[in-house]
């Protein structure tokens, strides 16, 4: 398979009568003439990696090396058990998770780049929630990364998944849509669901710039991965609802590239620009690095 198209892939499972998932492993392992055993191991280690990394990032000691960010994981754990967060104990969990991912990488700690070290709390952070709360075996979590996978590979290849390149619509608009198709097809969900969920994902995170403080991956950019699994629930709740794109998903994605395209170089991982040009951002910089 080529992997641009995200409707072509839906069309593929459909005639199967097979989730996204199936279809995927079943394609990984005829062309990398693998056997499709030894590829579920190797993402089931990564579902390890991305459980570890939680725990890790909810310490409430560690701070990253630049000293700028630590701690929120910790903070917001604190309040979701006790009853204090808003918006219930799913969204509470999951922010904790993605904001605990996040923190871990800030930290050079070990991560799952999926898509990148950006982004990379949101993917874990709604698989490993929705798995909790309705005791979701690990063996379909695991094949729910084959799709959250699927879904990235188009992306890279008819857009981009780089923040340099698109911004940060890009990361984590990516993540986020990986995320909210994983999450209808665990939660029974059809490709097509699936498909609507990618798209609606993607669309609410468009023109998301990408604007690093001192050009670190910290600020904002821990807490946007609490913004992005935030984002995967509400699309994929929408899918599951019965609520479609109206622009389907490959038109989102290939929108997401013009986009990005007519982007300033200022606003694409450059640090020049966005929060990283405020009054504010130069001076965190000026505080890591001594000059803004």
């Amino acid at each position: 398979m080529k992997y641009d198209s995200l409707a072509d892939l839906v069309v593929q499972a459909e005639k199967q009568n097979v989730p996204l998932c199936r279809l995927i492993l079943k394609d990984q392992a005829e062309s990398t003439e693998t056997d499709e055993t030894v590829l579920f191991e190797n993402m089931k280690r990564s579902l390890t990696v991305m459980r570890e990394s939680v725990e890790t990032g909810l310490d409430s000691q560690k701070r990253s090396a630049s000293g700028l960010t630590g701690g929120d994981a910790f903070k917001m754990n604190e309040a979701v058990k006790a009853n204090k967060n808003i918006c219930g104990k799913i969204f509470g969990n999951a922010m904790v998770k993605a904001l605990a991912v996040s923190q871990t990488n800030a930290c050079m700690g070990r991560i799952v780049a999926a898509p990148t070290a950006g982004s990379c709390g949101i993917l874990p952070a709604a698989l490993l929630t929705i798995s909790e709360d309705r005791n979701i075996p690990d063996d379909d979590v695991v094949m729910s990364l084959f799709t959250a996978s699927a879904v990235g590979l188009v992306i890279a290849n008819k857009a981009s998944i780089a923040g340099a390149e698109g911004g940060c619509q890009a990361e984590c608009g990516a993540a986020s849509a990986m995320a909210a198709s994983a999450l209808v097809e665990l939660c029974g969900g059809t490709p097509k669901q699936s498909e609507h969920a990618c798209a609606i994902a993607l669309k609410n995170i468009l023109g998301l710039v990408c604007d690093p403080v001192a050009g670190l991956v910290e600020i904002p950019c821990i807490k946007r991965n609490a913004m992005g699994v935030a984002n995967a629930f509400v699309a994929a709740e929408l899918a599951l609802a019965g609520v479609e794109s109206a622009i389907p998903a490959d038109e989102v994605i290939y929108a997401m590239k013009k986009i990005g395209e007519a982007m300033s170089p200022a606003l694409k991982e450059t640090a020049e620009g966005g929060l990283a040009a405020t009054p504010t951002g130069k001076k965190l910089c000026e505080k890591v690095f001594g000059h803004s």
